[in-house]
């Protein structure tokens, strides 16, 4: 896509990789001083499968060699490098035209409540250094462990982007990301009611794992297979008494908790897989409902924007959309910004908040002490 840029115009590349461990999205973004983030191009490097197995295999490692995690760091920093230069000989862009690349990197594992009575922490697979020196461009990473440090969750940080790319005055809005986890971000009508965000629960992330084990494949297409089962209710009320959805926000979570296992320490081993995946897909849309009644929202009317891999899924978002029945849904595409590639923006806004010396976080989203500048920069 192009359009018009003036000489205030900055280009950001923002990148990101979520937990369904999928492929590298690489966002290029305008940023003007008065006008909202533009995004301009995009490219989307998929994950090889084997790099995919070893980063799954990191995350739900017990041990792990300081070489496992510098030969998969590596990997994943070159196919990030990959990326950026595909995205840029598309555009015909120069490295030297970029401000900065904005990198999220991959999340290996978030304890933002720490572990076994542990410090909180938070850990990215990321080399932003590599990164500099293989794309020539300055690079802004480490972005979640300042607000891990003021006390926050270090998640969602996505909140604040919506904000600005979203927000309309006197409407209520209800972001909704459903990437492997699924999280909500709460746009008030009444702007003295501050922005809520946080994740509700498994999105992908065990809709993938169950198809992957049982269909083969990275995950199931328009949820053909999960519209095929039926759900089951015992299942499903046993899965839902997981301590988590009943949490409070601000609240994050991620693969150390909803994973293969997890679910398989719920069945009883004689339903039918069909039925399973049916559940799950109702466990996504019933846990984001019950995230959504923990919200000032009442029975009020909500614009609610879909976004992330999950809402190209038509039977969990007709799940979702019949569990919130006061929702009217919204493409985000109808603000310029399509579902797939507004995380990696969200990453490319961060860096720019980050070399102007702004805060990116949103301490009423993850509880953190106050707003924070995020992020380390690495010039190349």
């Amino acid at each position: 896509m192009t359009t018009p840029t003036t000489d205030a115009t900055r280009y950001y590349i923002g990148l990101m990789s979520g937990t369904s461990l999928d492929g590298i999205d690489a966002a290029l973004v305008a940023l003007e001083p008065t006008s909202a983030p533009r995004l301009i191009a995009t490219h989307a490097e998929p994950i090889t499968d084997s790099l995919q197995q070893t980063l799954l295999t990191l995350c739900h490692a017990h041990q792990v060699s300081f070489a496992d995690l510098a030969f998969a760091e590596d990997a994943f920093c070159r196919q990030q490098a990959q990326a950026v230069k595909k995205l840029l000989a598309q555009q015909g862009i120069s490295a030297t035209q970029i401000n900065a690349i904005g990198s999220h990197g991959q999340t290996i594992e978030h304890a933002p409540s720490g572990h076994a009575g542990g410090p909180a922490y938070t850990l990215q697979l990321d080399n932003p250094s590599l990164l500099a020196e293989l794309t020539g461009c300055t690079v802004v990473a480490d972005f979640r462990r300042r607000d891990l440090a003021a006390g926050g969750q270090a998640a969602p940080l996505a909140p604040a982007f919506h904000q600005v790319i979203f927000k309309q005055e006197n409407t209520q809005q209800l972001v909704l990301n459903l990437g492997g986890i699924a999280n909500l971000t709460w746009l008030p009508k009444d702007t003295t009611h501050p922005i809520i965000g946080f994740d509700t629960g498994p999105a992908n992330v065990l809709l993938d794992a169950w198809h992957a084990k049982h269909q083969g494949g990275r995950y199931d297409n328009g949820g053909a297979w999960a519209a095929s089962g039926q759900v089951d209710q015992p299942l499903l009320e046993r899965l839902l008494r997981e301590p988590f959805f009943h949490q409070p926000p601000p609240r994050s979570t991620g693969r150390e908790l909803f994973h293969l296992p997890w679910l398989e320490s719920h069945l009883n081993g004689d339903e039918q897989p069909c039925d399973v995946q049916a559940t799950l897909a109702e466990l996504t849309a019933i846990s984001i409902a019950q995230g959504s009644a923990q919200l000032p929202l009442a029975d009020q009317p909500v614009t609610l924007i879909p976004c992330g891999g999950g809402a190209h899924n038509p039977y969990v978002m007709k799940r979702i959309a019949d569990h919130l029945p006061h929702a009217t849904l919204a493409s985000p595409s109808h603000f310029g910004w399509p579902e797939d590639w507004i995380e990696a923006g969200a990453f490319a806004w961060l860096a720019h908040q980050r070399l102007h010396q702004l805060p990116g976080n949103v301490a009423s989203v993850t509880g953190a002490k106050g707003p924070r500048v995020l992020g380390g920069v690495y010039a190349p």
